[in-house]
């Protein structure tokens, strides 16, 4: 666990669990004002397809919502900062609601396959693509820059692997055809010489 996560995710209350069920807590240590992304996180980042996203309303409701696209749709312009476009969509804004109100962020990124998660914790603001064309221009592939209508910029804070307990392997349907494809030669090998033979 990054040290910056620590710090934020083990708070009274969580000290205090830990404390009642494992008769210690994790004490506070010192720590930097940020993690920063290595380059393990960096191109585990870059090569996912979706990830899910919880900000919180100004009443203390937590919403998630899931957003997907090309793998490196989520962007990583530096070690400390991500962003990605937000497109036209049902327009109830929820998520952009609700970071005008708090500018907490949680990032949650699944590599099923390879049993991986990645946690990250930022301070996120969204701008209007109307007003920020720039920021269109270097987040979105041309093609779909007319479809954008807001651009998520995020701080990273924190960030924490998860272990891979517990996690149920899920493959995508471009993964399976990979997988079966040396399968499906050798089937096609074989029917040839059954059909070859008199």
């Amino acid at each position: 666990m990054a040290d910056k996560f620590l710090e934020i995710a083990f708070t009274d209350s969580v000290c205090a669990a830990q404390a009642r069920y494992y008769g210690k807590a994790q004490g506070p240590r010192v720590v930097p004002e940020r993690d920063v992304l290595t380059e393990e996180e960096i191109q585990f980042i870059r090569a996912r397809d979706s990830f899910y996203l919880a900000t919180v309303n100004p009443s203390g409701w937590p919403f998630i919502q899931h957003r997907g696209g090309e793998p490196g749709f989520l962007q990583v312009p530096s070690p400390t900062s991500l962003a990605f476009v937000d497109y036209r969509g049902n327009r109830q804004l929820l998520s952009a609601g609700n970071l005008t109100a708090s500018d907490r962020i949680c990032l949650f990124l699944m590599d099923y396959p390879q049993r991986t998660r990645l946690k990250i914790l930022g301070q996120a603001q969204v701008v209007d693509a109307r007003e920020h064309p720039e920021l269109v221009a270097k987040f979105a592939p041309a093609a779909d820059r007319h479809l954008v209508e807001r651009v998520f910029l995020i701080e990273v804070v924190a960030f924490d692997w998860n272990c891979p307990k517990h996690i149920t392997p899920r493959y995508t349907e471009a993964e399976i055809a990979a997988l079966i494809a040396p399968l499906k030669q050798r089937i096609a090998e074989l029917e040839a010489r059954l059909n070859a033979d008199p």
